[in-house]
């Protein structure tokens, strides 16, 4: 089957021409029957003449959709910018919520305080007290906190 990226079976990329079934061989179709003889070794060679402009032709699409598809990502990513000195919220997970609450506990702790941004997307928070949290936290699990 064609691939949607590319226009192109696999196939047909690799060796320049569509896959016979023997299905096909054995009961002759029409398909079959049209591409048996001499005519066949003609357009055999002019598809493999033509694969490689095939490829490339190929090659495009799946780049022109692979932009696409990071157009509709980053439309939809959420930017974080977050920096050292910034106050942030912290997202509680299900093992430190407090069973009895229910569905009505919050779903934050915080404020925390940024102090160092440790790698990418991930930061070092200290207590309102000044006390440094043990682990460092990603961007991910943060939210920015306003006074």
């Amino acid at each position: 089957m064609p691939k949607t990226s590319i226009g192109e079976t696999p196939y047909s990329l690799v060796y320049g021409t569509d896959a016979v079934i023997p299905v096909e061989v054995r009961e002759p179709s029409l398909r079959y029957s049209n591409e048996s003889g001499s005519s066949n070794d003609e357009s055999r060679l002019q598809d493999l003449d033509e694969v490689e402009e095939r490829r490339d032709m190929a090659h495009v699409r799946m780049v022109a959709q692979n932009k696409q598809v990071e157009r509709y990502y980053n439309k939809k990513a959420k930017v974080r910018p977050l920096k050292v000195g910034d106050y942030v919220l912290k997202a509680k997970t299900q093992a430190v919520k407090d069973p009895n609450k229910g569905k009505l506990g919050t779903n934050w702790d915080g404020p925390y305080k940024i102090t160092t941004a440790a790698n990418r997307g991930a930061f070092q928070l200290e207590t309102m007290e000044g006390k440094l949290l043990q682990n460092n936290w990603n961007a991910a699990h943060l939210k920015y906190f306003h006074f």
